[in-house]
């Protein structure tokens, strides 16, 4: 543990890192930022990046009416900008409001900042250490920093599974009294949790098989969750999505993305094809079209940049099996969040399957976080990189 920072500077890093998490699912294509102006043990002010477009954490805390930031500290989770984008530097903000010195949970891998907002600010005199609660920092705005490095999302696979390993199917029975119409693996705190995991993310992805098999609004229904929501998308090759689909319908939602292939040049089916993307237009869809192989299918790689350059940074992967399968297959998946329902049911579908998948090399997983949810229990890992996975 680094002696260059008190318990008292990681203590406040921490409020400001639950300040930012306030943000979640809102500042898109921005980063997720706390900031908490602090005068000996006492705190001025606080502020979090609330939405793209409106002022960062650092400002909305220095702009405090009554404060006076001559001489305290300012505790931010990420390294102040120094460029302009929609809002004006922040570093230039905080060098005219006199503050003594600035700790930073980590540095910006945007580019534009890269370690230059710090020395603009040393330059300027203030003191400034960087990396109080590094891991925590960096680890909150992973996906940012994946998307501005690599320029794709960062991909979550959450299943719902039984002790078994198999996802929902006809063979299930069903659980909830609240929609007996419905077969569901897990209880109602687990699917209530699954909506947090949604509002937490850009995007929510299934794949036609599900839709046809459920009829999905894949919307965050939270007490207190505000919209828009995560952009709602449908991996289906052959634009078999049915116009009346629940999360086409949606009202008060942004429209639905449909991801088809290109159709192959002299198809037999061009035409049909066509005709149900313009009924899939016509009913509110969006629908885009990327090259595939014979069998219809999309790469995965191909998607992802697609979506990235929609200003998507996080995914949420929600099934069927085969989408699963084909995210596993190309090494697209960056971390997991199973629901694991307490029972046995012998059959069923798979949590993944399809081409390309090889279990003589599976994904290797970090350190596990696993808690009960309701009835329930939830495990989340990162997926090691495939270097570690060697090492290990």
């Amino acid at each position: 543990m680094s002696k260059l920072f008190s318990e008292a500077d990681r203590r406040f890093m921490r409020a400001a890192l639950a300040l930012a998490e306030r943000g979640r699912g809102q500042t898109r294509p921005n980063p997720v930022v706390g900031a908490l102006l602090v005068r000996g043990s006492r705190v001025l002010a606080h502020g979090y990046h609330r939405r793209a477009g409106l002022p960062h954490a650092e400002i909305e805390a220095l702009s405090r009416k009554g404060v006076r930031a001559q001489g305290a500290t300012l505790y931010v989770t990420l390294e102040p900008c120094c460029h302009r984008g929609r809002t004006g530097p922040c570093t230039e903000a905080i060098l005219r409001a006199g503050v003594r010195r600035v700790v930073v949970g980590c540095c910006d891998e945007n580019p534009l900042v890269s370690g230059r907002g710090v020395l603009q600010l040393r330059r300027a005199g203030i003191r400034v250490d960087v990396g109080c609660l590094d891991h925590e920092c960096r680890k909150q705005n992973r996906a940012f920093f994946l998307w501005v490095r690599a320029r794709r999302p960062w991909v979550t696979l959450k299943v719902a599974t039984t002790l078994d390993g198999f996802i929902a199917s006809g063979k299930l029975s069903p659980r909830g009294a609240q929609d007996p119409g419905t077969r569901f693996v897990t209880g109602p705190a687990a699917r209530a949790h699954a909506h947090l995991l949604r509002s937490q993310h850009d995007a929510v992805l299934v794949g036609v098989g599900t839709v046809l098999a459920d009829n999905p609004r894949l919307t965050v229904r939270l007490p207190g969750v505000g919209k828009p929501g995560p952009l709602r998308v449908v991996l289906d090759g052959h634009l078999h999505t049915p116009p009346s689909a629940r999360l086409i319908r949606q009202l008060g939602a942004p429209p639905a993305l449909i991801v088809g292939a290109q159709p192959r040049k002299g198809a037999r089916d061009a035409r049909a094809r066509l005709a149900r993307e313009r009924a899939l237009r016509r009913a509110g869809a969006e629908v885009l079209l990327l090259p595939a192989d014979r069998a219809g299918r999309i790469a995965i790689p191909l998607l992802l940049r697609a979506l990235a350059e929609g200003g998507v940074q996080s995914l949420l992967v929600e099934g069927g099996s085969r989408v699963h399968g084909a995210f596993i297959a190309t090494g697209r998946v960056d971390s997991v969040a199973f629901f694991v329902a307490p029972r046995l049911v012998g059959s069923g579908r798979p949590i993944a399957e399809g081409p390309g998948l090889d279990w003589r090399t599976p994904l290797q997983l970090g350190t596990l976080e696993v808690r009960a949810i309701g009835e329930d229990v939830l495990v989340q890992a990162d997926v090691l990189a495939p270097k570690l996975r060697r090492r290990a």
